[in-house]
C-alpha cells in the first residue's frame, strides 16, 4: 500500500509538472508574440503563467530554451495542419487535388494563426535573425508547399507555362508575407484575404477546363 501510495504521488507530481511546463510554453509564446523575442523577459513570462521564477528555471534554463520549447510545439501544430504527410505518398483519395489540398491547408494556417498564440510565436521565432540559431518552422513550410506541388505538377495539375517552383515562390511568399502583416493588422489573416489571394492565382495555376473544380475559398468548412 505504501509503495501504491509513493507512485500515486509521484504521478501526480509528474502530471502537475507537465502541466506547468505547458502553461509556461503557452505563456512564453503570448510574451514573444506581444514583445518580440528580445524585449519578453523571463519575469513577465512566469508571472503570465502564474508561477515563480524559480519554477520556469526548474523547466527551463534560459530564454532561448522556452522559445526552442514554443518552437517545437508551433510545429506539432503545423503538422496537425498538414497532416504530416509526405505528397509523394499515395494518402490521397481517388480524383482529389493536391492543389485543393494546398488551397485548403492554407486557410486553415491563417485560422490557426489568428487564434493560436503558439503557433503564431513559432513562425515570428523562426524569422528572428537576434536569437543565435533562429527554428525553422517557415521552412518546414515552404518544404511541405514545395514537395505538395512538385506532386501536383507530376499529377498534370498544374498548367504547363506554371511550374511548380513559380507556384512555390507565390504560394510561399504570399502566405508568410500575410503572417508578418498580420503583426499590426490581423485582417491579413482573413478568409476574405486568402480567398482572393487564391481567386487571382488559380487560374494562371491550374487548367481553364478544370477552374471551375477548384474552391478558392476553401472545401474545409469550420464544424457549427
Amino acid at each position: 500500500m505504501a509503495r501504491l501510495a509513493v507512485t500515486e504521488q509521484s504521478m501526480v507530481k509528474q502530471e502537475r509538472a507537465a502541466r506547468t511546463r505547458e502553461t509556461l510554453i503557452r505563456s512564453a509564446a503570448e510574451t514573444f508574440d506581444r514583445d518580440g523575442f528580445s524585449v519578453a523577459s523571463l519575469t513577465a513570462i512566469s508571472s503570465l503563467a502564474g508561477v515563480s521564477n524559480g519554477a520556469l528555471h526548474f523547466h527551463f534554463p534560459s530564454k532561448a530554451a522556452l522559445a526552442h520549447a514554443v518552437e517545437e510545439a508551433a510545429l506539432t501544430r503545423l503538422l496537425a495542419l498538414t497532416g504530416d504527410a509526405r505528397p509523394e505518398e499515395d494518402v490521397f483519395r481517388a480524383g482529389s487535388s493536391r492543389v485543393q489540398l494546398i488551397v485548403d491547408v492554407t486557410h486553415g494556417l491563417a485560422a490557426a494563426l489568428r487564434a493560436d498564440p503558439v503557433l503564431r510565436a513559432g513562425f515570428a521565432l523562426s524569422g528572428d535573425l537576434s536569437r543565435p540559431r533562429p527554428g525553422d518552422l517557415r521552412e518546414r513550410w515552404r518544404g511541405w508547399v514545395e514537395a505538395t506541388l512538385r506532386q501536383a505538377e507530376e499529377d498534370g495539375e498544374l498548367r504547363p507555362e506554371a511550374t511548380a517552383g513559380d507556384v512555390v515562390t507565390a504560394v510561399v511568399a504570399a502566405t508568410v508575407g500575410f503572417e508578418v502583416l498580420a503583426v499590426r493588422d490581423r485582417a491579413w489573416l482573413s478568409a476574405a484575404t486568402v480567398t482572393r489571394f487564391w481567386r487571382l492565382l488559380l487560374p494562371t495555376v491550374v487548367p481553364a477546363g478544370r477552374l471551375a473544380g477548384f474552391e478558392a475559398a476553401g472545401t474545409l468548412r469550420p464544424s457549427a
